[in-house]
């Protein structure tokens, strides 16, 4: 049987395909895991026991007697058993309109959002859109990139493309700095200079620029001013700011710096309802210019006719009365601020006389991890790690636009998440610790 050579794209090992099947091998495992990779939120009693009963009341809302043989006309469902039009559950978008601007004064309307069967779905369309190849006004194809002003990036970026891989990235500067009085920490920043010299951007070969805030998989954030020069050279290049907000504000807003988010014509703004608690019901959400989104609505039609409505129904009551903000500001926030400072804690316990540099914990559910001048890759790190029982990411699959063969630094870093419990987040740290001490030994 033989692959199209779109199916042969989509079929060869890919770093999110190798991460997502090493999960899911490890959850079916009888060994114990220590579950360090991954994005997968952590179960909190708080989130958990709202969605609860939040689902509960959708499945009473509109039952009279449940002894009927009617047909209950629940909430619940209403929202499995119909589709929405492509564009997304109306419901929750006009709940969306109503949030951003009782708290943003954007002046949205329902021509401005757009749902997606997650983020994911999300980033494959718009990289679709604004990368590749086009015609030109003098009927000429010319190929252009997703420019990302700072890498790492997120690893699921990087294979969403239909044909071939279509980004440019600029490295940044590593600036050596303090965190909670402690040494030992760095912050990645934009390289502004090398950024505007970028060939592709000055000779029209950039279709869009994108950034996760915070930075899947640093927990970096950009700052205001950064974001607001980003925009700049995105108007004057006449083409879209993309802003993946997975983990950031207003939901989860898992950020611990000061930041404010904004948004005009020129943005684009992505959402999940993954990182407060709800990956399983794969719901993204598009804040955009009136014509992204009607792009984005026929992609729907034809990729899935429709984004699933399940989890839209259930955010729908919590963004209409601001519950979803309450439990991100009050619960979701401090937790991961807690757990980045209790892994900062071990980690420093574990290898506090060894070369390791920690990114300063800003935000997102991850902690990303400098072994300057490792003996091997991490790519190899990763491996040892896997058969001790311990699950990482490493640092190679989140450079898409770099030639990791040629910047070491790329290969010296891990990703580690910080969503575990707390044991879970002893032993991994723990094991991490031993192997890597060994490592440095040997060299």
């Amino acid at each position: 049987m033989k692959f199209s050579k779109f199916g042969q794209k989509f079929t060869q090992p890919t770093g999110i395909s190798q991460l997502m099947d090493d999960l899911g091998d490890a959850l079916k495992s009888d060994q114990s895991v220590n579950m360090l990779g991954g994005g997968n939120p952590a179960r909190i009693d708080a989130v958990n026991k709202l969605f609860l009963q939040t689902y509960q009341a959708l499945g009473n809302d509109g039952i009279v007697d449940e002894s009927s043989s009617d047909s209950a006309n629940s909430t619940a469902i209403n929202s499995m058993s119909n589709y929405s039009n492509p564009q997304g559950d109306a419901d929750f978008i006009d709940a969306l309109v109503g949030f951003f601007n009782r708290h943003y004064d954007w002046n949205l309307t329902a021509e401005n959002i757009a749902l997606t069967n997650g983020s994911q779905n999300a980033f494959f369309y718009l990289f679709n859109l604004f990368g590749g190849a086009f015609i030109d006004e003098q009927n000429q194809s010319v190929d252009k990139s997703i420019l990302l002003p700072l890498a790492p990036e997120y690893i699921g970026y990087s294979d969403v493309h239909v044909d071939g891989q279509h980004f440019a990235a600029v490295l940044p500067h590593i600036d050596e700095v303090s965190h909670d009085g402690e040494e030992g920490f760095f912050k990645y920043r934009v390289d502004f200079e090398a950024l505007e010299q970028l060939p592709a951007l000055v000779e029209g070969r950039i279709g869009a620029i994108c950034c996760s805030r915070p930075t899947n998989p640093t927990g970096n954030v950009l700052t205001d001013e950064e974001m607001a020069h980003l925009a700049e050279i995105a108007k004057r290049y006449d083409i879209p700011l993309i802003i993946d907000n997975a983990y950031g504000m207003p939901f989860p807003n898992i950020i611990y710096s000061d930041a404010h988010l904004n948004w005009d014509n020129n943005t684009i703004l992505c959402f999940s309802l993954s990182k407060i608690g709800l990956p399983g019901m794969r719901t993204g959400i598009v804040v955009a210019d009136a014509k992204v989104i009607e792009a984005v609505s026929a992609m729907n039609a034809v990729v899935n006719l429709a984004p699933t409505r399940f989890g839209a129904a259930i955010a729908t009551p919590l963004v209409e009365n601001d519950r979803i903000k309450q439990l991100s500001d009050d619960v979701i926030k401090p937790f991961y601020q807690q757990q980045a400072t209790l892994a900062v804690k071990l980690l420093k316990e574990a290898l506090g006389d060894y070369p390791l540099m920690i990114h300063k914990p800003e935000g997102a559910i991850f902690l990303w991890l400098w072994f300057k001048d490792l003996p091997i890759t991490t790519t190899k790190l990763y491996e040892i790690l896997k058969e001790k029982g311990t699950l990482i990411v490493p640092s190679e699959y989140f450079f898409p636009g770099v030639d990791v063969d040629n910047y070491k630094h790329a290969h010296e870093c891990i990703r580690m998440s910080i969503a575990a419990d707390e044991q879970t987040l002893i032993d991994g740290i723990k094991v991490i610790g031993e192997v890597v001490r060994e490592l440095y030994h040997e060299r």
